[in-house]
């Protein structure tokens, strides 16, 4: 989990879920093996995504809405894998029922879990190595007790189950596991599953020289097996059990009433020790446990751990919010003593304060330049590469919450003298739109940050049709994928020569083996 010396370099920004599979969905399988083959090809050296929990279709499956902040989504998990295995033996793959454009969430989650169901039926539960994960993880028992009681209790959220329940009577929980042990044993069974082919998949991204990074959002869901869990970490009612107050951020570039996200606040201000004591555990595990799957993580909204906007959660907006102070240098001190000093980039995006950049300059870790928020005609302004005084950043086009490059030149947002300056700083004199996804790219290429990571999307010239999400629209987002032919040579090669032009090429290619018999 230490640091590594940072080394100049560049990546793509693109969920797993995004990429090409037969199966409706990418997953950690031959989808990732093969995009992890073309970074390679394109001298890529960093592989960032979204947050790989358990969604929610509550939550339009918003992997920043998720069950748990530990487990891995069942949804990822590799089904060519599964039968290689040789625990799909009585179960037809279809090879092409779902479009490769969306991702249909209803249709892939009741085709995934039929497979999943037949594969937990061929599987030995005495398994050694499966034995060993459950008795290793210590997050796996709430996590399976969670996902079981919720099928019990028609998918309600945990704070309207029965009260013993709800509120983690130590004899209820103990009947309700013997009682559910074939379903517990299965939500066990899909998490050894997910862990055994996620270490397959670093694997082969050690091999090529691709490091992964992760995305740790700093809230979960109340309706979360962390939550329900820990109660007496979040800022909850001790009667109702309905929180207090509840996140998201005042009106700011993407929404003018701000963001009512609704996750519950932790209690970092309180004056019981054991609650601190307990909370600090938390995170200290969340953070032990994501660094076992990437090397790198991205947390997702640095600045509330300066100062959080708390919102009564009577309001139905985030208007009349406030912020409060948050845990600041202590909490990251107190994780760096357990774990080391960790490769973290900062979210230090929206209303940063001189505190948020110093609480972020003061822990060394890198923030995050966005260039679609450069262009304002200000020349002062600090997403600008020509003002960047701190190579320790990472540049991009734009992220999974922002329009695509091409959608956001097109936009209503710019007008042609703000077109045609982004050209100059582009070196181009027409307005027009050409390949301005490469323009800014190459600009970005350019720029001192140490690490270079472009969406996807930007690297194809996709329009916004294809964008990931929209903030404050609560359906339609995360479903875009990409097809299998736009990953072409030529692509890769103008995207190498590209960053070999700015030192962003540390390692050569690797060989490239594209054995996936599901082709």
């Amino acid at each position: 989990m230490t640091t590594q010396k940072h080394i100049r370099s560049s990546g793509i920004l693109a969920h797993i879920t995004s990429l090409p599979s037969a199966h409706g969905i990418g997953d950690i399988g031959y989808p990732s093996w093969n995009f992890i083959d073309f970074l390679n090809a394109s001298g890529q050296s960093l592989w960032q995504f979204l947050p790989t929990v358990p969604t929610n279709p509550v939550f339009d499956n918003s992997p920043y809405m998720g069950n748990s902040a530990f487990a891995g989504s069942p949804l990822l998990i590799s089904l060519d894998l599964l039968k290689e295995d040789g625990l799909l033996k009585n179960i037809s793959l279809p090879s092409s029922p779902f479009s490769e454009y969306r991702t249909d969430f209803k249709k892939v989650t009741e085709f995934k879990t039929q497979a999943l169901l037949g594969a937990f039926k061929c599987f030995n539960r005495k398994d050694k190595a499966f034995l060993s994960f459950i008795q290793n993880s210590k997050w796996l028992e709430d996590y399976c007790l969670f996902m079981s009681l919720k099928e019990t209790h028609k998918q309600k959220g945990w704070f309207d189950w029965p009260q013993e329940l709800a509120d983690r009577h130590p004899a209820a929980l103990s009947k309700a596991k013997k009682q559910l042990k074939e379903r517990w044993q299965y939500y066990a069974f899909e998490q050894f599953i997910f862990d055994k082919q996620w270490k397959q998949l670093r694997e082969k991204a050690e091999d090529k020289n691709i490091r992964l990074i992760g995305d740790i959002p700093i809230y979960v869901g109340l309706d979360s097996a962390d939550v329900w869990a820990n109660q007496e970490i979040f800022q909850l009612d001790p009667k109702t059990l309905a929180p207090t107050h509840v996140a998201g951020v005042p009106p700011d570039y993407f929404s003018k009433t701000g963001q009512r996200w609704g996750n519950p606040l932790y209690r970092w201000n309180s004056t019981d020790k054991d609650v601190k004591k307990k909370l600090y555990k938390w995170w200290t595990e969340r953070f032990q446990a994501i660094f076992t799957l990437v090397d790198i993580v991205r947390v997702d909204h640095f600045r509330g751990f300066e100062a959080y906007w708390s919102i009564p959660a009577k309001n139905k907006t985030a208007v009349k919010g406030k912020w409060v102070k948050g845990p600041g240098k202590e909490f990251f001190n107190e994780i760096h003593k357990s774990l080391g000093k960790l490769d973290i980039i900062a979210e230090d995006l929206g209303e940063i304060t001189p505190e948020v950049i110093q609480l972020r300059d003061d822990l060394g870790y890198p923030g995050m330049k966005i260039l679609q928020f450069a262009f304002d005609n200000n020349r002062n302004n600090a997403f600008l590469p020509f003002n960047y005084s701190n190579a320790n950043s990472v540049i991009y086009t734009g992220t999974h919450d922002n329009d695509t490059t091409v959608g956001w030149f097109l936009g209503k947002q710019l007008n042609d003298r703000q077109r045609a300056e982004i050209k100059r700083y582009c070196n181009k004199i027409s307005i027009d739109i050409g390949e301005i996804h490469k323009d800014m790219i190459y600009l970005a290429l350019s720029s001192i940050s140490q690490y270079s990571i472009f969406p996807l999307q930007d690297i194809l010239g996709f329009g916004n049709d294809c964008k990931m999400n929209s903030p404050g629209s609560k359906e339609g987002n995360w479903a875009w994928r990409c097809a299998e032919r736009f990953f072409t040579r030529d692509l890769a090669s103008w995207l190498q020569a590209e960053c070999q032009l700015f030192g962003r090429c540390p390692h050569p290619p690797a060989r490239t083996d594209r054995s996936n018999p599901a082709e």
